[in-house]
């Protein structure tokens, strides 16, 4: 097996739905929500709060209990998939927002991209369960559905440096793990 998707174990009941290419042309897998999953609006009465302080006073009369308040709400969230993906060691699964999310949904990827690395697959802390990172910047809080298209994954080939020192570490955990 070259490459492809699995159910994660917790959700092995939970009727999800594997990713899937929506036309025959379709370069991404479009993902689908494993559960429904409330996102809320980034305009949160702390955060207007916090912002209009921000225009009629300086940034030096707001509390660092309130920046950290207001900040808080613009903390985009995980929205989990149930979906692990297998793949050969020179490739990645490059996780994309779906076009119509900004435009029609107030959604964003505030990473602009995800990498889902080959090594992510099984490992300890999460099983390799894919999420999409999501920020809704819409007026109000965003219920998305079990099976909602949330995002897609495009597989991608990679190509490392000749004179390149293999990396020895292995993966440790799950969801933003192999920075540390």
């Amino acid at each position: 097996m070259k490459r492809g998707f699995k159910i994660v174990s917790s959700y092995a009941d939970k009727k999800i739905k594997l990713p899937v290419r929506a036309t025959q042309q379709a370069a991404g897998y479009d993902f689908f929500a494993a559960k429904d999953f409330i996102l809320p609006s980034i305009w949160q009465p702390k955060f207007i709060k916090v912002l209009w302080q921000l225009i009629i006073k300086s940034a030096t009369e707001i509390s660092e209990t309130e920046t950290q308040v207001a900040e808080k709400s613009l903390q985009p969230l995980l929205v989990p998939t149930g979906i692990k993906a297998y793949m050969q060691p020179d490739e990645f699964l490059l996780l994309a927002n779906r076009s119509s999310n900004p435009l029609k949904r107030r959604l964003i990827l505030p990473n602009g991209v995800g990498i889902v690395d080959a090594d992510y697959y099984n490992n300890q802390t999460n099983e390799g369960e894919i999420f999409f990172q999501l920020l809704n910047f819409g007026l109000k809080d965003r219920l998305i559905k079990k099976g909602e298209r949330i995002g897609q994954g495009i597989f991608l080939p990679f190509l490392a440096v000749d004179a390149e020192v293999k990396p020895q570490q292995k993966r440790q955990g799950g969801f933003g793990s192999s920075g540390k």
